[in-house]
């Protein structure tokens, strides 16, 4: 599963970084923006999604809200979907059809440990959204993580990791495309290869608090 990431680019750098996604009146989005060493489940998080055409930066909670719900008090809120079972379960074939996002990220949490790209990079995990719309007219965004099977990497840690898109990949998962579009998204719903990866237990006071939050969704 994934159940803490964490986004702690610097301002500046992430606008350059999302300066193909940005149009004009997205800049307040950014302006307040501040790296975030640990991002909790239906805390509100940076996304990128694609509506009326366009890709857009947005604030989403994370912990998806389907837009079919009645009550949003009684309705569970899973922060992370099945790969496996995404274009099944009544929660996320919608959203898997027509709303995936990507959600930027700087390492996610498992057991004690940060995983994270060697080369410090930004990277996108795989999203699904969705907005539910109140009888008056209230609107509430929200969205979860898609989770798959463990690189070897991860596989000591937990028995699921957040699904990764490609470098270069991002646009073509966000297009809403149709059944044979969605067949090809497939492949990149399976584990991210372990070499770019790197794998670092956190220091001992570090380690004990966020073990102690994690555990808390496993």
């Amino acid at each position: 599963m994934c159940g803490r990431y964490c986004l702690d680019t610097p301002r500046a750098e992430l606008q350059q970084l999302l300066s193909s996604w940005l149009r004009a009146d997205d800049s307040a989005w950014l302006e307040h923006y501040a790296p975030r060493e640990l991002i909790r489940p239906h805390e509100p998080v940076l996304a990128v999604r694609r509506e009326h055409g366009e890709d857009r930066l947005a604030h989403m909670l994370w912990g998806l809200l389907p837009g079919w719900v009645k009550d949003p008090l009684e309705a569970p809120r899973p922060i992370n979907a099945r790969a496996e079972t995404i274009a099944e379960k009544t929660s996320f074939r919608g959203p898997w059809r027509h709303h995936r996002c990507l959600l930027p990220s700087t390492g996610f949490f498992e057991k004690g440990h940060l995983i994270h790209r060697k080369d410090r990079q930004m990277f996108w995990l795989a999203g699904l959204w969705d907005r539910w719309i109140g009888p008056d007219g209230s609107e509430v965004e929200t969205c979860c993580v898609i989770t798959t099977r463990p690189n070897s990497l991860v596989a000591p840690l937990h028995d699921r990791m957040p699904v990764i898109v490609p470098d270069g990949l991002e646009s073509v998962w966000l297009e809403p495309g149709d059944g044979a579009h969605r067949r090809a998204l497939e492949p990149m719903l399976t584990p991210s290869p372990p070499d770019p990866w790197d794998c670092r237990a956190l220091k001992p006071a570090a380690t004990k608090n966020n073990h102690q939050q994690l555990s808390l969704l496993d």
